[in-house]
């Protein structure tokens, strides 16, 4: 007898551990809405996604340099500047340093010879650049290609380089200009070498 009143105290204290779950306490077992924000909002900016103002006005200075090359870019009397790139052109140059700027920008000339083009921009510098173009072409028709090239400074990974081509009619001219950016810099060459000048192949 004396076990009945043990077994209704356990059954009553099973009964509020079972309600005690049930029950809701406040603010317990509510869900708290997860912020989430929008793809590129961000209450802080971070470092990564801030622009570096002197990376800017390096990049400006450098687009500035290559367009006003090819604003004083000087053509062959009858040159037509074109619209639309022109195809046709098999090389093309490589500026190993960097970051540069780049900008091309494409003529055709009637009744024009590779060879004679070639001399005409040799010997009419673009701006006060100097040309690495260190023979003129010969006087060949069988000649269908050539490249002169045009540096700021001796030893400079930037400038024009001029490429014609031989077309029906006449021929074809492409300007492949690059400035560099203030912060450039040359990937090291081993054993000594050294980059050849632009417009030299």
């Amino acid at each position: 007898m004396q076990r009945r009143p043990a077994l209704a105290v356990g059954s009553l204290l099973l009964v509020l551990l079972l309600a005690g779950c049930a029950t809701p306490v406040a603010g317990a077992g509510i869900a708290t809405p997860e912020v989430i924000s929008e793809p590129g909002a961000s209450s802080e900016p971070s470092a990564s996604s801030e622009p570096t103002a002197p990376l800017d006005a390096e990049v400006a200075a450098a687009q500035e340099q290559a367009q006003a090359w090819l604003d004083a870019a000087t053509l062959p009397p009858g040159a037509v500047r074109s619209d639309v790139t022109i195809g046709g052109f098999t090389s093309y140059t490589g500026w190993p340093c960097g970051p540069v700027e780049e900008i091309e920008a494409f003529w055709t000339i009637p009744d024009a010879t590779v060879s004679d083009t070639a001399n005409w921009l040799r010997e009419h510098p673009t701006a006060d650049l100097i040309t690495t173009a260190f023979a003129p072409a010969p006087d060949d028709p069988a000649i269908d290609s050539a490249m002169v090239g045009y540096i700021p400074a001796a030893d400079s990974q930037e400038g024009i380089v001029y490429t014609i081509v031989k077309k029906d009619g006449g021929v074809a001219v492409r300007a492949e200009i690059a400035a560099q950016t203030e912060s450039a810099v040359c990937p090291p060459l081993p054993d000594g070498a050294m980059y050849g000048a632009p417009g030299q192949g």
